[in-house]
């Protein structure tokens, strides 16, 4: 049998601990490749023509030095499983999405915001004035909160055009409200945003999945 039969019918490549420090892009050369592991290596990027390997089940690249992925790898449709844990990517992932609890400033400010008490000038020095009018309301419809310093970052999926579901970055007030609820007096259209954020949570909630496993 020759090489390039063997390359052909190659389903399983495990590379793993072997130091390498870059992907070879001639891999896409091998069609019916299934599992590809990549793991405890010194990889920094994954090269774009990784994404035509279309019968791609398995990928793992944990335990390289990973900073980013490349767009083209959501072109591996068959995709089950990626492994990142252990990346520079995932451990800034998940710093990033820490939540550390507000200060006792930060939460008589929020009282005086939420429950509009008011005051004047004459009331407070010209800093706390200044914390108080630096306010930002949160973005989930449902809360009517506000915050400050602290804040809990969140991806959300939002469609684009109609066709794609781009994530982005937005932040809350508090880590409740990152979770979906329900009320019975919502009209019908308030009901579909409730889905529409449920779905949302759910998509956030599979994308670490994928980045942490």
């Amino acid at each position: 049998m020759t090489f390039h039969a063997v390359a052909s019918n190659l389903e399983c490549l495990y590379l793993g601990g072997n130091f390498i420090k870059e992907i070879p892009p001639e891999l896409a050369n091998l069609p019916s490749l299934n599992y590809l592991v990549l793991c405890d290596n010194k990889i920094q990027s994954v090269p774009p023509q990784l994404s035509q390997l279309h019968s791609l089940r398995s990928l793992s690249l944990h335990n390289n030095l990973l900073t980013y992925l490349p767009r083209e790898i959501l072109n591996l449709i068959h995709l089950e499983e990626l492994s990142l844990r252990g990346n520079p990517l995932v451990v800034r992932f998940v710093r990033d999405l820490t939540y550390d609890p507000p200060t006792l400033l930060e939460l008589a400010a929020r009282t005086i915001k939420i429950r509009s008490i008011s005051y004047t000038p004459y009331d407070l020095p010209g800093n706390l004035l200044r914390y108080l009018g630096s306010a930002s309301n949160c973005p989930n419809p449902k809360c009517g909160g506000v915050y400050f310093d602290c804040c809990v970052r969140q991806i959300k999926f939002v469609d684009f055009c109609g066709k794609y579901r781009l994530p982005l970055m937005h932040y809350l007030c508090s880590p409740e409200c990152s979770s979906p609820c329900t009320s019975a007096s919502h009209s019908s259209t308030s009901q579909s945003e409730s889905d529409s954020e449920d779905e949302a949570s759910v998509a956030a909630h599979r994308m670490q999945k994928v980045l942490l496993g």
